[in-house]
């Protein structure tokens, strides 16, 4: 079980606080493997790259967001948007587009389909956590946003 950290964000007047998971302690082999092609990739070649397996068009919006929710997606036939919290530092931001481009890419009936099936949706959460974690490894390791 990973730990999570509460931190109050630097720079935001409302105190907002958000919970920073700990990374986990193992990732899949699966995960790993699919995310060697999305590491450090910058937001526009993320998006692109998401394009193109997904058929769709797709915009990131960064927008304040409830507290503790980190973002979510939209998607309309040729079209979608993920949004993000304006609140997370940066490289909590790029996790949660790296979660929210793998629904639209292995979810793409999105949560009421699961609801309805007998797929629990826990397991999709989870392989979306593991690909952002793994897609996300290089910088969390090499510290890119320890200053944040």
């Amino acid at each position: 079980m990973r730990k999570r950290k509460e931190t109050e964000l630097k720079g935001h007047s409302s105190g907002c606080r958000m919970d920073f998971p700990s990374p986990p302690e193992e990732l899949p082999r699966w995960a790993l493997e699919e995310a060697k092609r999305w590491q450090r990739k910058d937001e526009f070649d993320v998006l692109v790259m998401a394009e193109e397996i997904s058929g769709r068009s797709l915009e990131v919006r960064y927008a304040p967001l409830p507290d503790g929710m980190w973002g979510f997606h939209v998607c309309r036939t040729s079209r979608g948007a993920i949004f993000i919290n304006s609140s997370l530092p940066p490289l909590w931001r790029h996790f949660t587009l790296f979660y929210e481009v793998y629904h639209i890419i292995n979810h793409p009936k999105g949560q009421a389909f699961f609801e309805r099936t007998l797929q629990p949706l826990s397991r999709f959460e989870q392989e979306a956590d593991s690909f952002a974690w793994a897609a996300v490894w290089p910088e969390w390791i090499d510290g890119d946003y320890r200053d944040w």
